[in-house]
């Protein structure tokens, strides 16, 4: 699996959890922000990433061992 399809697959991943966290805490208090904030945080390294063309976690994962495209 190449460092590219790798960093897709964790920003999924991190998208479906951190909804999940938000949905498990509940809708009565403010703290599920929290985890919906980190969603966020997500979406925007993803839309930043297609603008510019570079993806810090894609160079994280390359430089553990995983092959560019």
């Amino acid at each position: 699996m190449t460092a590219q399809k790798m960093t897709r697959v964790i920003a999924g991943l991190f998208i479906v959890l951190s909804l999940c966290l938000a949905h498990v805490n509940g809708q009565a208090d403010l703290s599920q922000l929290s985890w919906l904030w980190f969603t966020a945080f997500v979406g925007v390294n993803l839309f930043q990433s297609g603008l510019t063309g570079w993806c810090m976690m894609t160079n994280i994962l390359a430089k553990l061992g995983l092959r560019s495209a």
